[in-house]
């Protein structure tokens, strides 16, 4: 079993707001650096993508890979991955809570891959993946670009 890597953040905006973001898969090559292109494949009775496909370009690591996605309201998001290239696994989850001056985010990620890599170098990407994510969501939400 792969560890998953966890990070949080607060954001001053609601839950729903938030996941409005998160779900707007096509606009993430607007505000996450690397994705270069998202196509939505399935969209489930909610409206919301339920299988999306993504191109990746993070320097060392290009990959063109799809997620299948599980929704619960706006609490939490869930996916996994169905194919890619690079991309032996991946499973994320954002968790969202709400606390005094927002809503707290909760990222967790655990990526393998089809080439070896250290762990520790392994943990590191996957840290920089969710921080900038984080990050990159937060500016999103509270600015709206």
């Amino acid at each position: 079993m792969v560890d998953k890597a966890s990070s949080s953040i607060v954001i001053a905006a609601d839950k729903h707001a938030i996941m409005q973001v998160i779900a707007d898969f096509e606009a993430y090559p607007e505000w996450s650096t690397a994705i270069k292109s998202v196509t939505i494949d399935e969209v489930g009775d909610d409206g919301r993508g339920i299988q999306a496909t993504f191109t990746l370009d993070a320097g060392v690591l290009k990959d063109t890979y799809t997620l299948a996605y599980d929704w619960h309201g706006d609490d939490q998001v869930d996916w996994h991955l169905v194919k890619g290239r690079a991309l032996k696994s991946q499973d994320g989850t954002y968790e969202l809570n709400e606390v005094s001056n927002g809503t707290e985010v909760t990222y967790r990620l655990a990526v393998d891959l089809n080439v070896p890599m250290l762990g520790m170098f392994k943990r590191k990407a996957e840290k920089v993946i969710m921080d900038t994510a984080l990050k990159g969501l937060k500016k999103r939400v509270e600015t709206g670009s």
